[in-house]
């Protein structure tokens, strides 16, 4: 009995470390870019496209020292009018890279701190369920920057974590 009870012990702890050096999915961070704002504008907002190489995780928040608060947005048709609304979270499948950008999901910006100026970069962290923090600068670009050619298929500025 105590040589079944050792071996499934010895067992266990290799489980338990083999579990341990699974290897963490990557969250990739690319086209990131932010508008110029007016100067006296108290909002702005942040884009770029994540993708995950394996498994699912999710966008839990953002933060960034040039706003007071930071929240996750996405637009939605409401009687026939555009409304913005926050969201909880956003959720990242392998494979399935999701475009942050005007006009649907975005990173708000709220009770900027300074002007968002063309040629300044934005600052911000993004906390993601089980990648954890992610730091990215965001270019800012004119008021009214588009996504870049080719975004959907990743681009070439990426962050990983």
């Amino acid at each position: 009995m105590k040589f079944f009870a050792k071996h499934l012990a010895l067992a266990s702890l290799s489980m338990l470390a083999l579990t341990g050096m699974a290897a963490a999915a990557t969250v990739t961070v690319t086209e990131p870019f932010s508008r110029a704002t007016a100067p006296t504008a108290k909002v702005g907002a942040a884009f770029l496209t994540l993708a995950l190489d394996q498994g699912e995780d999710k966008l839990l928040s953002a933060s960034s020292p040039v706003a007071e608060k930071v929240e996750l947005h996405n637009h939605v048709m409401e009687n026939g009018v555009a409304q913005m609304r926050s969201v909880a979270a956003i959720p990242l499948v392998a494979g399935t890279p999701v475009q942050l950008q005007p006009g649907g999901l975005h990173i708000m910006l709220i009770g900027l701190k300074q002007q968002l100026k063309a040629g300044d970069a934005v600052p911000l962290t993004l906390n993601f369920e089980k990648a954890g923090a992610v730091s990215v600068s965001v270019p800012v670009k004119g008021p009214g920057a588009r996504p870049a050619a080719g975004a959907e298929q990743g681009g070439h500025n990426g962050h990983q974590h």
